[in-house]
């Protein structure tokens, strides 16, 4: 799957789950509007252990990576640390009812900066067929905590 079809299964994941689009206001955004953002935008795979699979301009910023890095990252290291409670509860959630509006969490980037988001949405990533194809995150509110 390209970059422009796997933008597109996420907007409608998240305009079949949530009921509006990902970009308020605009209905079917383009790929560049997307990866633009002013709005972080990020989503992993099906692994056993999941590797983020997109991050849009605003995402590989802040976690202060480059695609080809972020793309070789196990998502669950972002938290930046072993085992995250918090979030391993939110991905149950997440796959219990398909989408969760109000996570709040730290994570880290590339060089140990830490940052605090908060009320992110975290959905369900699914084809038009239904098949899982992994979670993604929009995270609209963010601060740094150092």
């Amino acid at each position: 799957m390209n970059v422009q079809q796997h933008v597109r299964l996420l907007m409608q994941s998240y305009h079949r789950l949530l009921g509006r689009p990902l970009i308020d206001g605009v209905d079917e955004p383009s790929i560049e509007e997307v990866c633009n953002a002013d709005f972080a935008l990020v989503s992993h795979g099906t692994e056993p252990d999941p590797l983020f699979n997109f991050g849009n301009n605003l995402a590989l910023t802040l976690f202060e990576r480059r695609l080809e890095d972020f793309t070789q990252l196990p998502s669950r290291k972002s938290s930046g640390q072993t085992r995250d409670a918090d979030r391993i509860r939110l991905l149950d959630e997440v796959a219990r009812n398909g989408y969760i509006e109000n996570y709040s969490g730290v994570r880290v980037s590339a060089s140990g900066r830490k940052f605090e988001i908060n009320n992110a949405v975290v959905w369900t990533v699914g084809d038009e067929h239904g098949v899982y194809r992994g979670q993604a995150a929009k995270i609209s509110t963010w601060r740094y905590l150092d």
